[in-house]
């Protein structure tokens, strides 16, 4: 009971503390909103403010509005990183002037997953699915966004190249897809939250002739059904 009460006084804390956030004589008070190209707001969405003087890092989860507030040391410039799926991005930026009083702005970043995304570092033994255990690191990303975006409802779709039968390819293409399903299911994410379909050899990237295009169209992609 103690525990549970030091606990439940610590959230009390930290959701005050969140409300009562005021700009001082050298921090801003960034509001910063994240939406999709239809202007969406996206909810647990990580973004961090790294200084490009000392490295200094502040850093916000956006909420149900896709908002949140932080404050950041004035007088300095900051790089934005972001993730989406796998893949960061560091593209923005935020001048933040000294000023002789302290103040607030509003920073929204526009925040856009693509309907398909390829994990590039998913392998599997071969003619196998089996995963690597190289694979861990992309599919713990994976599972990450996954529970930060907690309406996300994936399509996890398995490809092979053309060496084999169409019906072993097919097969092969399943059963490597519910692999990754798995995965993310044992990293605690609901399996009605993803779905596992193979499409065999029929849907190549490249070229079949070459060792470079095989190697491209033995893929496994990330297809967003809903968000």
């Amino acid at each position: 009971m103690k525990n549970i009460t030091l606990y439940l006084l610590l959230i009390t804390a930290i959701r005050i503390s969140a409300q009562e956030l005021k700009a001082t004589a050298t921090q801003a008070l960034v509001k910063v909103l994240v939406v999709n190209d239809k202007n969406k707001p996206q909810t647990g969405q990580f973004v961090t403010f790294i200084s490009e003087k000392d490295g200094k890092k502040f850093t916000g989860t956006t909420d149900a509005n896709g908002k949140f507030s932080v404050l950041i040391t004035t007088g300095q410039k900051y790089k934005v990183d972001y993730k989406i799926f796998t893949t960061e991005y560091d593209d923005l930026d935020l001048d933040l002037p000294m000023e002789a009083r302290p103040y607030t702005i509003e920073y929204t970043i526009t925040a856009t997953p693509p309907k398909k995304f390829t994990l590039d570092n998913v392998f599997f033994d071969s003619g196998k699915s089996t995963l690597r255990a190289e694979s861990n690191k992309e599919l713990n990303e994976l599972a990450e966004f996954m529970s930060l975006k907690k309406s996300v409802v994936i399509e996890i779709a398995g490809h092979t190249d053309n060496v084999g039968s169409p019906e072993a390819n097919q097969k092969l293409s399943e059963e490597r897809a519910k692999a990754v399903k798995q995965y993310l299911e044992k990293k605690g994410i609901a399996p009605e939250r993803v779905q596992a379909k193979g499409y065999g050899d029929t849907q190549p990237v490249a070229d079949n002739d070459t060792a470079a295009g095989k190697q491209k169209n033995r893929r496994t992609e990330v297809h967003i059904i809903s968000e």
